[in-house]
Order: C-alpha cells, then structure tokens, then sequence
C-alpha cells in the first residue's frame, strides 16, 4: 500500500453522506494516497472513520464497484480493493450515454474522423512488426468471416482500435478503447443502411498494407474514404 490508511478519512455529517465517502476515495485516488491493489478498512473501521452508518458505507462501496474503481473478494484474504476502471468498461458507460442523449451515430462518426485520422499518422510512425502482422491476421480473419456469411461489427471495431494501439501511446490507445462502445453504435446503424462486407474488408486490408509501408498519405486517404462511406450511410434525416 502506498501510505497508511489510519489517518486518509475525513468524518462526515451531511446529507448524501456515501456521495461524499466516494468523493473523498475519489480525491485520495488522485492525489496518490491510494493506489490500484490497495485494500480499504474493514466496513466496521470504515464506518468509524467517516462517523456513518454501515449503510452508508456500503451504498458507497457499491458506487465505487460499479464505475470500476473498487473490486470485492470474498474470503480469508477477501475485502474491497481499488483497481484501475478498465478502458471496456468506459467504453460500455461512455455507449449507454450516448444511447440515451440526443447523440445520432452521424455525430460519432464525424467524431471518428478527427480521432482516427488524427491518431493515424502516429500509427504508420511506430507500428511494429507485430502490431502490423496483427492487423493483416484480423483482416484475414475478416476475409474468411466474409466469405462464410459471419463478418460483423465486432470485427470492424476491433481493427480500428488495433490500429490506435500501434501509435504505443497510452492515452491514445485508452482514448480509441473507450470510444470502442459508441463505434459499434454507429457502425450497426451503418451495417444495418447497407451490410458490411467484402468492400470494408478489402479497405481494411489496403489500410494495414499502407502502414506496413510506412505510407501516411495512402493510409490518411484509405481511412478517409473509409469513414466516407460509414458517414453516408448514417446520414441525418432531413
């Protein structure tokens, strides 16, 4: 653990008190208190510390496990531990809001247009040989899905987002993850206006061709006309 837990909890009397037990874990998280793998006080030292109920505590531990900051194991060496939101499960979150707002899957993919092509040339930069044979193992993937009739959105998104990792930036890679979920949004809306099939599969293949050569220009073109054809199947209703 990174420091000691004995001193990190401020009690609190106020209403909505779990709220801000969450926050504080939150801030603790942030300021390098508490790290990923630390194991938080028993409910019962927790409940003492912060002066609440153990109602309190766990309607805030469940807040904590829900948006993927804290993990319960149960056992002889069980309790609640802090871990690292994980970028699916931000990309799962980030897909139900987008469902529920006012956000079309025209938005997403004009939002696809400044992140892939933005990240793109960073890819054909630092791709490595096994992230390039990566790419052209999923597009032969794709072919055979193609021809057996089973090629699906998975498959497209899962390319897109292999080709943000090739960049080997951190953030950009937990960035494209994250965006994983509204992706598949605006694709099954794209595949439901016309099939995806052999076209997007050739164009995945020419894609993964352009970076294996380094070729920024060529592949900035292929992934623009790319999200071209995506962009006019999903057009909005007038």
């Amino acid at each position: 653990m990174a420091t000691s837990t004995e001193d990190l909890f401020v009690p609190v009397n106020v209403d909505r008190a779990s709220q801000v037990i969450v926050d504080q874990i939150k801030m603790l998280i942030r300021a390098g208190k508490l790290q990923s793998g630390d194991r938080l006080p028993s409910e019962r030292e927790l409940c003492q510390r912060f002066n609440v109920s153990r109602v309190t505590v766990r309607e805030a531990l469940r807040v904590l496990e829900t948006t993927g900051l804290l993990t319960i194991r149960v056992g002889s060496h069980g309790g609640a531990f802090l871990t690292s939101p994980s970028a699916e499960r931000l990309g799962v979150g980030l897909a139900d809001l987008i469902s529920l707002a006012p956000v079309s899957a025209h938005d997403v993919t004009e939002a696809r247009f400044i992140v892939e092509l933005g990240t793109l040339p960073l890819a054909v930069e630092r791709a490595t040989e096994e992230d390039i044979a990566a790419l052209f193992a999923m597009v032969e993937e794709s072919e055979e899905a193609v021809k057996a009739g089973q090629y699906n959105i998975e498959l497209s998104a899962a390319f897109h987002t292999r080709i943000a990792q090739c960049t080997h930036n951190p953030a950009i890679e937990m960035m494209m993850q994250s965006f994983n979920g509204p992706m598949r949004m605006s694709l099954e809306e794209s595949h439901t206006a016309a099939p995806m099939g052999e076209q997007g599969v050739a164009e995945h293949r020419k894609l993964a061709e352009a970076i294996q050569a380094r070729d920024v220009d060529a592949a900035v073109r292929l992934m623009t006309e790319h999200l071209k054809r995506t962009a006019a199947r999903v057009l909005p209703s007038s």
